[in-house]
């Protein structure tokens, strides 16, 4: 039988994929502070999350792919830059104290920024700068290795900002830049896999059933002012977590 302390874990991270997916990202965020708050070992935590987080965006991907929220030739740009840099960021372990400040009061102010402009209306797309595309790729991506995350809580409030997509556009396109950035994240920190939990199989049904949910939401449900709010409530959540952990 299943242990009640598993189950709990597996429920949290099932929220937590809900509300991710809802605005195209895959939870990372949500995992490692779940993790965090139920005391699982930090060699445990980092590499759950990728995997956690190259299963949930690669359902998400498709969804929003599907759909024609997604821009291909921004996504290009991105990856080209962040693969590289995202499989240097999972070879590096810098301590906390250094790095989750820092993002976690980018993450706060661009989550209070959404919440306020919830009510603006899309622009039209601008053109999308391809040197400065990569070089956001490459930052994202090297945070995103570091930090353990697929990269999307650093990207979404980038490229809405730039115009260069509308909210559900970068939804789509965010989703697969994750699953991306996730895959080259674990292989760059591939021993780390040896300490995959027993219990993945669960958390990974429970993820999945979440992201089911969540990009249902994203996709049908929600106008862009509601992923707007959504988003800046993930940021705001995301930030907290950053500041807080350990």
């Amino acid at each position: 039988m299943l242990e009640a302390h598993t189950l709990i874990i597996a429920g949290c991270l099932f929220l937590g994929a809900i509300l991710y997916t809802s605005v195209g990202h895959a939870g990372a965020s949500a995992y490692i502070a779940v993790m965090t708050l139920f005391d699982l070992p930090p060699l445990v935590i980092k590499p759950t999350a990728l995997t956690l987080n190259i299963f949930v965006s690669s359902y998400t991907s498709f969804r929003y792919i599907r759909s024609n929220f997604f821009n291909k030739t921004l996504f290009t740009y991105l990856v080209i830059g962040s693969v590289p840099s995202a499989f240097i960021g999972g070879r590096i372990n810098l301590p906390s104290h250094v790095y989750k400040p820092i993002i976690g009061v980018l993450l706060l102010i661009s989550g209070a920024r959404f919440l306020i402009q919830a009510l603006q209306i899309d622009q039209p797309s601008r053109t999308i700068n391809r040197v400065l595309a990569v070089t956001i790729g490459g930052a994202v991506g090297l945070l995103s290795g570091i930090t353990g995350t697929g990269g999307g809580i650093f990207l979404s409030p980038l490229i809405i900002w730039l115009g260069w997509v509308s909210v559900k556009q970068a939804s789509g396109t965010v989703a697969a830049f994750i699953f991306v950035n996730s895959i080259a994240g674990l292989l760059g920190n591939f021993q780390s896999t040896k300490s995959l939990p027993s219990e993945l199989p669960i958390f990974l049904l429970a993820v999945l059933l979440g992201a089911f949910i969540g990009t249902r939401f994203g996709i049908s449900k929600f106008s862009s002012t509601g992923i707007k709010r959504a988003l800046g409530f993930v940021l705001l959540i995301a930030g907290a977590k950053f500041i807080l952990a350990k």
